[in-house]
């Protein structure tokens, strides 16, 4: 059971991620499409903007879907969510072009990509809570590690099938035809992870939360109630997690080919390997947290950013392979530990009852207002200063703000009862 459901949380996320991976991949052909200029840094913001835009949509569509997870089931909210992803995604395959229907053509493409923010406001921190509600205690470090580690998987397929792509279509043929290609595979997809979520059962927490007669009715209103300061240290963890992500998943392919000025298919080639790196090291970092607890773990990883993030990006820019994979390391060592650790205190700092309502609320919040601007702050910053070390300083600022807040009042959550009869988590205190 715990590995069929790791594969259903597994492929609508790898459904999810690479539906967003490959609309970054392909910013500078769609900003072409749907944004036509004389100036190709114009037309790649354009396109970034909105890329962080959808982002926006995100916190709606976690209240939203979040509470059905708290009042429906985590498997029908997760049902719900792959499905609207797949039908949006689809659809933007089919978009006019602007030189075909004018803004039209960039305003339907906003449209569509709300929209799919709205469903992705559900994915992540319900398929958390679906997986680690099957999950032994002292294992879901492991298995919380595969939530990270198909986020990069799909990156990397998305990856791929840009530089095949690229490899095989020309220029013209590109701008024409060839973009819409990965944005056709959501439909497989998205059929490939309805039907493996609606083959399993509810998680046993849900069915016991329905047994106990615990099922709130308004989830909403009890998270923020009771769970205000557990919604905030989400916010604050979240953040490092979501912007070190879309800055290693979605900023740095454009920022070697756009900045230190690498060719695209090296640039692709390159992030690639980095994010394989990564996606092997999600599992070592779930051990870790599994052993040496969420807390400490996760603070490791947010002050390796503050410390490593500049050095990162300074190599980064010297645009040799080694010094770009070393650049890369910096960053993917830090994003490993974030990441699995978020995963899993998604669902071990609330309980069960308001579980998906409070974590998607903090979480969404988080993604919408600090990581989905990233990659166009990011951007703008390189733009601004044309400098290929100060896009860091984004990443560095937020890890610093997110720490002081986290080393005064994150708890440790480690080997916490996350079932339907625990007790609510105690208030949150200083740490210490």
């Amino acid at each position: 059971m715990r590995r069929r459901a790791a594969l259903a949380a597994g492929v609508g996320n790898f459904m999810e991620w690479f539906d967003f991976a490959v609309y970054g991949f392909f910013a500078p052909t769609m900003g072409k499409v749907f944004f036509p200029t004389s100036s190709a840094t114009v037309g790649l913001l354009s396109s970034l903007a909105v890329f962080g835009v959808a982002f926006f949509f995100r916190p709606i569509g976690g209240l939203v879907l979040g509470s059905l997870g708290d009042r429906r089931g985590r498997r029908f909210t997760l049902s719900v969510s792959v499905l609207m992803m797949g039908i949006t995604t689809t659809l933007i395959a089919a978009l006019p072009s602007y030189q075909a229907v004018g803004v039209l053509a960039p305003a339907l493409l906003v449209v569509l990509r709300c929209l799919q923010g709205f469903s992705a406001g559900g994915e992540w921190t319900g398929s958390s809570a679906f997986l680690l509600e099957m999950t032994p205690g002292n294992r879901r470090g492991v298995f919380g590690s595969v939530i990270s580690a198909t986020a990069a998987l799909a990156t990397v397929a998305g990856s791929f099938v840009a530089l095949l792509l690229q490899s095989v279509v020309s220029a013209e043929a590109m701008l024409s035809w060839g973009w819409r290609v990965p944005f056709l595979l959501a439909t497989p997809l998205a059929l490939i992870g309805l039907y493996v979520r609606l083959k399993l059962d509810e998680t046993p927490v849900f069915t016991d939360l329905r047994r106990l007669g615990k099922v709130s009715d308004k989830p909403l209103r009890a998270a923020g109630k009771r769970d205000l300061k557990p919604v905030l240290l989400t916010l604050a963890i979240a953040a490092v997690q979501g912007l070190g992500f879309y800055y290693l998943a979605t900023y740095v392919v454009n920022y070697l080919s756009q900045t230190v000025h690498l060719s695209r298919a090296n640039s692709l080639i390159l992030s690639a390997i980095g994010l394989i790196i990564y996606m092997g090291l999600c599992p070592v970092a779930g051990a870790i947290s599994d052993r040496f607890g969420r807390r400490r773990v996760n603070l490791v990883g947010s002050v390796g950013y503050i410390l490593l993030g500049l050095p990162a990006f300074v190599l980064m820019g010297q645009g040799g392979v080694a010094s770009v994979l070393l650049g890369m390391l910096l960053l993917i060592l830090p994003q490993s530990l974030v990441s699995v650790t978020t995963v899993v205190m998604l669902v071990e700092l609330f309980p069960a009852a308001t579980r998906s309502s409070g974590s998607a609320t903090g979480f969404n919040i988080a993604l919408a207002f600090v990581a989905g601007p990233g990659p166009f702050i990011a951007s703008a910053i390189a733009s601004a200063t044309g400098s290929s070390v100060w896009p860091a300083s984004y990443l560095v600022l937020v890890a610093l703000v997110a720490t002081v807040f986290l080393v005064k009042y994150l708890p440790e959550t480690a080997g916490r009862n996350i079932g339907a009869d625990a007790p609510a988590p105690e208030p949150v205190r200083e740490a210490g």
